[in-house]
């Protein structure tokens, strides 16, 4: 039997507007605005790269959990996560040195928090986009 590789091309555009912002885009989703923050000289309320970054981890940290729970038939109230990510002045450049996520997981009454501690473990330890990163991702959880 022949074994394919998986490989996936994800696509976006970034088109400049107006003074530092811009507008994302991928086809058929809905356009994000985007701009520098305002550490930067940039724009209030308007998502940055740096919003984004953290935010794709986070992201990615609760897809792969509802996968993983799924397949281990894991049932629970509610999910919430938290993500914080420093940035850092580091060798004369700056990088976001660590994103800090903490996930918060509401079992039903008599729910394995057992089993959804490991559950979000194994669910970070699998992140792609964690996995991608050059940043140290930290996991945080809380299970409730």
């Amino acid at each position: 039997m022949e074994v394919r590789s998986k490989v996936y091309t994800y696509r976006t555009t970034v088109t400049w507007s107006e003074q530092k912002k811009g507008v994302i885009a991928c086809d058929g989703k809905p356009e994000i605005q985007v701009a520098t923050p305002p550490e930067f000289k940039g724009h209030e309320g308007i998502w940055s790269p740096e919003d984004l970054y953290v935010a794709a981890a986070n992201i990615c940290l609760m897809t792969t959990f509802l996968a993983v729970a799924e397949r281990a038939g894991l049932a629970f109230a509610s999910y919430q996560s938290e993500a914080e990510g420093r940035l850092e002045l580091v060798d004369g450049k700056f990088q976001v040195t660590v994103i800090t996520l903490r996930p918060r997981i509401t079992l039903h009454a008599g729910g394995d928090a057992v089993k959804a501690k490991e559950l979000i473990e194994k669910a970070e330890a699998n992140c792609l986009i964690s996995n991608s990163m050059k940043t140290r991702v930290t996991l945080e959880p809380t299970i409730l």
